[in-house]
């Protein structure tokens, strides 16, 4: 691990926090991903080696805990990784206002959109177990569709197709659809455009956006004329 060789508190905190992924790897576990898999769909871009060699700087540094049960390896935040909970909200906060939300191509990936919107559906919304198909036309082909299984109980995304009748259909670009996560596009705005279309029952359709918490940022108004 690299040092600055300084007793100062922040550059000695900065020496585990401010590693490449590390902020990233905490976002994942306050959100309540547990597992290995489930860390690495939240950051697809991550490599299994860097994110196993991340968990066990992490753990030695007292902020991650690894445990043992009968589904295999689980991380969990110790109670100074939990600490970090405002200090990881308060750079979301300042992303948000002070960096662009005209996102470049490279930081738009359909995986990560998907994955932030199934564990942030609003359960107590949704009346009966329904099947939702993803599709992005604009997505490289191996990262175009995906099926969301959403119910009282849960929500579980799919990569392949599981079976049994799509309730509802979504067809949008990545980008409209990250902007309206993000609360910059409404679904209004985003249907009445094209770009985004929703197919099935009117009830479903009535109700989708309903079932939809939003990114954790995304009241969070940015500053205007803010710039790379």
């Amino acid at each position: 691990m690299d040092r600055y060789g300084e007793f100062c508190p922040v550059s000695m905190a900065a020496e585990i926090f401010a590693r490449r992924w590390t902020p990233l790897i905490i976002r994942e576990l306050l959100a309540g991903s547990t597992r290995f898999n489930d860390l690495r769909r939240g950051m697809p871009s991550i490599t299994a080696s860097v994110l196993s060699r991340r968990l066990g700087e992490l753990a030695v540094a007292g902020v991650v805990e690894r445990r043992e049960d009968e589904g295999g390896a689980q991380y969990v935040l110790t109670a100074a990784g939990e600490e970090l909970r405002p200090v990881v909200e308060q750079l979301g906060v300042w992303g948000r206002r002070w960096l662009p939300t005209e996102y470049d191509e490279q930081d738009l990936d359909p995986r990560l959109l998907v994955w932030d919107i199934h564990r942030n559906i609003q359960l107590d919304e949704v009346p009966r177990r329904t099947l939702i198909e993803l599709y992005f036309p604009d997505a490289r082909a191996e990262y175009r569709a995906y099926w969301l299984i959403v119910a009282p109980n849960g929500a579980e995304v799919c990569l392949t197709h599981p079976g049994g009748d799509v309730d509802l259909r979504l067809s949008s670009s990545v980008q409209t659809l990250t902007n309206v996560w993000m609360g910059d596009l409404s679904w209004t705005a985003a249907l009445r455009t094209g770009t985004l279309k929703l197919t099935g029952p009117d009830d479903l359709r009535r109700a989708f956006p309903r079932w939809l918490k939003l990114n954790l940022f995304a009241s969070v108004r940015p500053v205007a004329n803010a710039h790379r």
